[in-house]
């Protein structure tokens, strides 16, 4: 029981961060959605089927796995894999915020006003800032409710702005208080 995690949550509220972290205390292996969405990060998105198909790999070749970033819509084959699901959601203003300076540490000066790469950025951050008041038409807060509401396991909500640490021990109570002996 709860040897295959998801965690799933807007861009920017730290799915990464938080699966990242989980891994360095937990005996679980840490995949990234954006590894088999992206062909070239952030630029060329890789096919659905060979996307699913590298996935589906990944997950069997590891006995317990926590899966961070989004597989709504284009992964909902993999539903049933799931042990746990954990769905992260942060203040708008303080994701956004989060977003802004990841395209800055990203992209330099290219990311502000007059950079080769501003208009990018600033056409992301706004798809980014749909998230909390979009319908099902894009990833959004609405889409991955519904997505939720279709799941068989347990599902863990960490909502606020909690540091990394916080989530981590969240998740660890959770795990300790959930684990059959």
């Amino acid at each position: 029981m709860n040897s295959k995690i998801h965690i799933l949550g807007a861009t920017g509220s730290g799915t990464s961060t938080l699966g990242n972290a989980l891994a360095q205390v937990l005996p679980h292996t840490h995949l990234d959605t954006d590894d088999y969405f992206w062909v070239t990060k952030f630029t060329e998105q890789r096919p659905v089927s060979e996307r699913r198909e590298m996935l589906r790999n990944d997950l069997s070749r590891y006995e317990k796995w926590i899966l961070s970033g989004a597989v709504a819509g284009w992964g909902d084959c993999f539903r049933p894999c799931f042990d746990l699901v954990i769905f992260l959601w942060i203040p708008s203003e303080v994701r956004l915020a989060r977003l802004q300076q990841r395209e800055v540490e990203r992209y330099g000066n290219e990311a502000l006003a007059g950079g080769s790469r501003y208009e990018e950025s600033q056409a992301f951050l706004e798809w980014a800032s749909l998230y909390d008041h979009a319908g099902m038409e894009v990833r959004s807060k609405t889409l991955h409710e519904q997505w939720l509401v279709e799941l068989s396991c347990p599902i863990l909500r960490i909502e606020g702005d909690y540091s990394i640490e916080e989530r981590v021990a969240r998740v660890k109570e959770y795990l300790n208080t959930n684990e059959p002996n």
